[in-house]
């Protein structure tokens, strides 16, 4: 163990307990890399954790490290890597499903029985997340970005594989996005990704609902053509809901039952409803999504689309930038904690580590 070597980590304990401690560092083994973290984005689960202790029926039980958004720079390379070199920023995939489990052996690793998903109180012992300044896993979920990426950009890749898997998910049953109206409920950090992603693979038209004003303009700079505060214009989408609707296909990213309502209201028939968004048991205007004959589809996570987010941010075919709206040291994680649970002013917040 490498004591000397700084290492603070964001460690949960319970509800609204977070603290900075410091824990020592391990060396790479076989197959492994040591990553000094750059940038680390706070999702939405990160804030369930905090907030109440839990996801669901899933309950912190024991200290867990949160996060699961990271990149930084590889620092040390255990034997046997290839592929990867010290110095090089890379995106880190938190996904490690076991390859062997029935949904594993039939190419649907995203369903892995026994999924080891960094940050996760999904098991006991928890799978101890990304929020560290240094970290140590397997090279295989280390993605090389191109120099002069940014950390932050770069970080953005797990949030993206989100929104590529949920579009896949859309286009396997309804066809190319191509040409297509696409309607984004939510203009949180995966609706503004699925606004990115709706232009880059041709949609013609694409409309963002959402109750704050803020969250909608940084979904315009992502590539919406038309923004609806739904609190301030119940009337907003009325065009779109003429006739029997026009909307092709909804990315819901919300899971709130007004949302779920207005999507269904605006899709045409055969329309296709993606749920992205997840929360509780949620009403559903199952009379009207019958009628229509809406396609109703669920998104999962992401399997090999990981690869794709941080090739097309590497690229610059997409550019997550706009969605980070505030960056955090890691000393001031609770600050950032809060910032993060403010919609009316965040999208995307991120903590800053030691190597930066």
């Amino acid at each position: 163990m490498s004591d000397e070597i700084p290492n603070r980590v964001v460690c949960l304990h319970a509800q609204d307990d977070l603290r900075i401690e410091t824990l020592p560092v391990a060396e790479p083994l076989a197959g492994e890399v040591r990553v000094a973290v750059l940038a680390g984005g706070i999702c939405g689960s990160d804030l369930h954790y905090w907030h109440e202790g839990g996801i669901g029926t899933i309950r912190v039980r024991e200290p867990i490290i949160l996060g699961h958004e990271v990149a930084g720079r590889i620092e040390a390379l255990g034997f046997g890597v290839e592929g990867l070199k010290v110095g090089q920023l890379v995106a880190v995939n938190p996904s490690h499903p076991c390859g062997e489990c029935e949904f594993c052996r039939k190419g649907l690793p995203r369903h892995c029985m026994n999924m080891r998903f960094k940050g996760s109180a999904m098991y006991l012992p928890h799978e101890q997340g990304m929020f560290r300044d240094r970290l140590v896993i397997g090279a295989a979920q280390c993605f090389p970005m191109p120099e002069g990426v940014s950390p932050g950009a770069a970080a953005c890749s797990e949030p993206l594989a989100v929104c590529l898997h949920a579009a896949n998910r859309g286009e396997a049953v309804s066809g190319s996005l191509k040409g297509k109206t696409v309607l984004v409920t939510g203009a949180g950090p995966i609706g503004a990704l699925c606004v990115a992603v709706a232009r880059q693979r041709g949609a013609a038209e694409i409309l963002v609902t959402d109750i704050q004003d803020a969250t909608l303009a940084i979904a315009r700079k992502m590539g919406a053509d038309h923004i609806v505060n739904t609190a301030r214009e119940p009337e907003g989408l009325a065009r779109w809901q003429e006739g029997k609707g026009k909307v092709d296909l909804v990315f819901e990213c919300s899971a709130a039952a007004a949302a779920i309502r207005d999507a269904v209201s605006v899709l045409r028939p055969l329309g296709t409803l993606v749920q992205v968004g997840v929360a509780g048991p949620t009403p559903l205007p199952l009379n009207v999504m019958v009628g229509k004959e809406i396609l109703f589809v669920g998104s999962q996570r992401f399997d090999s689309e990981f690869a794709e987010a941080a090739e097309l941010i590497g690229s610059g075919a997409i550019d997550p930038r706009p969605i980070i709206t505030s960056t955090y040291p890691i000393d001031e994680a609770l600050a950032a904690f809060h910032a993060a649970s403010d919609r009316s002013a965040s999208v995307k917040v991120q903590l800053a580590f030691a190597a930066s």
